[in-house]
This record gives C-alpha cells, structure tokens and sequence, in this order.
C-alpha cells in the first residue's frame, strides 16, 4: 500500500512540475511589449531603417540602407507601387510630431491650429500664420515632422516632443522626461535595442552627445 502512494505521489509531482514548465514556456516575460511589423523598404523589401530616408512631394521615403536611396532616386517611378504601399503602411503607424513643418526647429505645444488627432503644432506665431495661408504648401514638410520613435528607450512610456537629445551625427532621440538622456549616454548598450526595435537602426557607439563631439 506504502509502495503504491508513493508511486502516486510521484505520478502527481511530475504532472505539477510539468504544467509549470509549458506554463514558463508559453508565458511572456514581465515588461515585454510587442512591437509592430516595421514597413518595408521599396528596393530591397527589406524592414525599413528610419534614419535612412529621403524627401517626395508626399513625405518622407524609406529605406534599410543608403544605397537604397541612390537607387531609387535615380527612378522613383520604378518603385511607385511599393512606395504607395510603405505610405499606406505608415499612415497607420503611431508617430508623434516633434518638429515645426515651416522652419523645422522643435514645437511650441500652446501653437497650434486643429483639435484632437488633427492638431499641427509650430515652434511659433509666424509659422502657424504661414501655414494657414497655404498648407497645401507644406504637405511633405508636415510628414516629415513627425517621429516613429514614439516610446521612450529609458522609462518605455510616451515620448515627450520637448525632450530630446541631438546625437553627434545630427539625429535626433526623444524621451520621456529629462533626465533620461544621460542614462542613455552612460549606457547606451543597455537602451539602444528599445530604438531598433521602433526602427532606428543606432549601434551603442552611435549615441554620443553632440555637445561632446
């Protein structure tokens, strides 16, 4: 009888131990984000590095590398399609506007014209004033003012368009409160996978302040 509760007690610790392991499995880890499919590259099909584009009429194209932009601004009209596609794909992507569309310094949040998701902010009176006369002027301007680096790559939560760091290499990397700029110097090998995930190819030798260039 002994021996047969034994057998029993084992039968059930092994069942316990082996739900534990598919549960430890399947569950993902504390903290984890998923993280969107990037768009693809019109030359290559290739996920998209977006610090590697260039400027149309419609906005900001594209690329995984640069010889990608070589390639297509040589003939833009043989990868019509596939840019029409990556627009489509990004119209639908979370970005944040972080720039003026008229003179491309960093936004002023109480200028601004429109309401809610349509609101176009400026770094001043004068720019709102331009783009009322004639937004239809500064259409590829607008698109290009906005960031698809939309998540703080310190604290994860949303970025604050004010806060932000220019890299030696003129680019730019948004938090979301100051602070988080010097983490991210002090160990940028720690932070720098959250900005590729978002599409921003940047190795840890890349973050270095351009104050200290």
């Amino acid at each position: 009888m002994n021996g047969k509760k034994r057998l029993l007690s084992l039968a059930l610790s092994m069942m316990v131990l082996a739900t534990i392991g598919i549960a430890t499995a399947t569950a993902k880890p504390k903290g984890e984000k998923p993280v969107a499919d990037l768009p693809k590259c019109p030359v290559m099909d290739e996920p998209v590095d977006f610090r590697v584009n260039t400027i149309t009429d419609e906005g900001p194209v594209y690329f995984c590398c640069k010889m990608c932009v070589s390639k297509f601004n040589k003939d833009p009209k043989k990868y019509a399609e596939k840019t029409k596609a990556q627009l489509a794909t990004l119209a639908k992507r979370e970005r944040v506007q972080v720039t003026c569309p008229i003179s491309g310094e960093s936004i002023d949040k109480d200028v601004h014209v429109g309401e809610g998701d349509d609101r176009v902010y400026f770094c001043c009176g004068k720019c709102k004033a331009k783009y009322k006369a004639s937004p239809e002027k500064y259409t590829a301007k607008l698109a290009a003012s906005y960031t698809y680096q939309t998540r703080c790559p310190i604290m994860g939560g949303k970025i604050n368009p004010t806060s932000h760091m220019k890299l030696a290499s003129g680019e730019m990397v948004y938090f979301c409160c100051p602070g988080c700029d010097k983490k991210l110097l002090k160990d940028p090998g720690k932070y720098v996978k959250s900005l590729n995930e978002q599409g921003y190819g940047f190795d840890a030798k890349d973050i270095k302040n351009a104050e200290d260039k």
